[in-house]
């Protein structure tokens, strides 16, 4: 297969918050291939592309706030390319109405736009609160529809998808050439509360979304969780040896 595994670094927050290399130095020891970046923990581009080089990381893309994305663009795209970046993710927005996708949509094209001229890919990652119906259609579907299909990626979250109460892989077969990366994490269900756990360990299908992002041609499978009854690093390295099994 030519699927390769990242992690998502917010899931071990605790870790890098303390100490951001040794963090990446963690990750790399467990084997995943490429990390994808929610902050770069105070380090210049020159330094972590140093320290990436040094534990045969890549960087497979980079959660960047709609704040510093309208405020900053230039020089988000600027430390990307430092680092070998090729993806820039914008990972949440706000909604109340049908407008507010609209408008987010039209943000959402100007960034891509602007990417691509320095060669880099633009996308949005989806969570819950996107999945909220205007006439009939999702707000997550209303966004995609209204962004360029080629400049502006859909970074499915399948955990998201599956919570709110879709099938994550036949809502990935709807965006078929724009999942170049996907997010993989699982789900449990304790006393009826749905919460996130280590991938291979929770009722989701994980294989079945394997099979399909093999299919799609994505790139990445990126590893993520947001909910710990273990040490976040324990966890990570118990999904990333689940994920590598049913690959």
């Amino acid at each position: 297969m030519s699927l390769s595994i990242a992690l998502q670094l917010y899931s071990i927050k605790d870790e890098t918050e303390k100490n951001f290399e040794l963090s990446l130095r963690k990750v790399a020891k467990i084997g995943y291939e490429g990390v994808e970046f929610a902050g770069y923990g105070g380090l210049t581009s020159t330094r972590l592309k140093e320290l990436l080089d040094e534990l045969g990381l890549k960087a497979c893309g980079s959660h960047v706030s709609l704040d510093e994305l309208e405020d900053n663009i230039d020089d988000v795209i600027k430390y990307s390319l430092e680092i070998g970046n090729q993806y820039i993710i914008c990972p949440y927005a706000t909604y109340n109405t049908k407008e507010d996708f609209e408008k987010m949509a039209e943000k959402l094209n100007e960034f891509a736009l602007k990417c691509s001229e320095k060669g880099i890919m633009f996308g949005y990652h989806n969570h819950g609160h996107e999945f909220q119906k205007f006439d009939g259609e999702y707000g997550l579907d209303i966004l995609y529809k209204r962004t360029n299909s080629i400049l502006v990626k859909a970074e499915i979250d399948t955990y998201w998808v599956q919570y709110a109460g879709l099938n994550p892989v036949e809502y990935i077969k709807k965006y078929v050439g724009r999942c170049d990366l996907i997010h993989i994490k699982d789900m449990e269900i304790i006393d009826g509360e749905k919460r996130s756990t280590e991938v291979g360990n929770g009722i989701m299908d994980i294989k079945a979304i394997i099979v399909e992002a093999e299919k799609q041609g994505t790139k990445w499978l990126i590893v993520e969780q947001e909910f710990f009854n273990k040490p976040s690093i324990k966890s990570v390295e118990i999904g990333y040896k689940n994920l590598k099994k049913l690959i």
